[in-house]
Parts: C-alpha cells; structure tokens; sequence
C-alpha cells in the first residue's frame, strides 16, 4: 500500500523490476527510455542517471524509480541514512516520505545551488557526514539542492556509505 502510488503504478514497478536486467547492457539513456516506455506512468519525467529514473508526482514529491539492481541498493541506502543519522544532518538530506521495493518517495526540492558560493559550506557539510561515519560520495551540484531557508540540502545520497 502507497499513500502516493496506486497498486497499478506499484504494479507497473514491479513489471519493470521483474525485467530491468534484460537492459543492464545498454546505455543510461537507453535503459531509461525502456523504463519509461514499461512503467507508462502519468509522471513528468525530471530526470534521470545510471541507476534511477525520477518523476515528479505533481504534489511537491519526486518519486525514484530503480534502473538498476545498484539503484535499488541506493533507494535503501537513501532509506536507512534519512531514518539513522542524527537530526543535526538529517536537516541537509531531501526528506524520505515513502519506500517500496525498487522505488522511493521524496520530497521535490527546485532551488539550485549557485557555483562558487556555496564551496566553504560545502566543504564544512562533507566534514560533519564524515565525523557522523558516513562517507559522502558524489555531491556534486547536480545532487544538491538549497532548502527555502537556504541550506545546502542533499537530494541525491543513494552512494553514500554509512559505516
């Protein structure tokens, strides 16, 4: 049960999922595309990269969809870290609304990070995820985000490792 989803859009997930490692040989873009031409789902697609195809719900939440078995590895990732870390970090990740097998539900964060100026927050971030005993890999400024206060907010922590 989804309090976002409906048991088709589950369903069709679960067709993809059930598939998906037909495509593990074709390129990102390809794989996507399948993806999307399967799951047929009513979403704006807003994006996507290796391991995870995102649409936008149109209710201020982005829904995760795994492209790969590594994508469902960094759904759960995503998962475990939201609902363990401590709260001093949890206001820097994109809040978890919702997880099912091979997907997850976040909140759609919109405000980009500007270039440069951000650079010593940044720096000082990474350092506070590495003292919490989580190494944080690819924080590049495709995965963050700035919250509505201004906070540098990551919306992509799927290959972030938690020791």
């Amino acid at each position: 049960m989804s309090v976002f989803l409906s048991n088709l859009e589950i369903h069709s997930i679960n067709l993809w999922l059930s598939i998906m490692h037909h495509y593990k040989y074709t390129s990102k873009s390809q794989r996507a595309n399948k993806a999307k031409e399967i799951l047929q789902l009513k979403y704006k697609k807003v994006g996507n990269g290796r391991q995870r195809i995102v649409y936008d719900l149109n209710n201020g939440y982005v829904l995760k969809v795994a492209l790969t078995e590594f994508g469902i590895q960094n759904n759960k990732t995503e998962f475990k870290i939201y609902n363990h870390c401590r709260a001093n970090l949890r206001k820097h990740l994109c809040p978890v609304k919702e997880v099912g097998h091979g997907w997850i539900i976040m909140k759609k964060m919109d405000i980009k990070v500007p270039d440069g100026i951000y650079n010593k927050e940044l720096t000082q971030l990474k350092n506070k995820f590495l003292a919490a005993g989580i190494r944080p890999r690819d924080m590049g400024n495709s995965n963050i985000r700035l919250s509505k206060k201004g906070k540098i907010t990551v919306v992509d922590y799927g290959n972030f490792i938690m020791y």
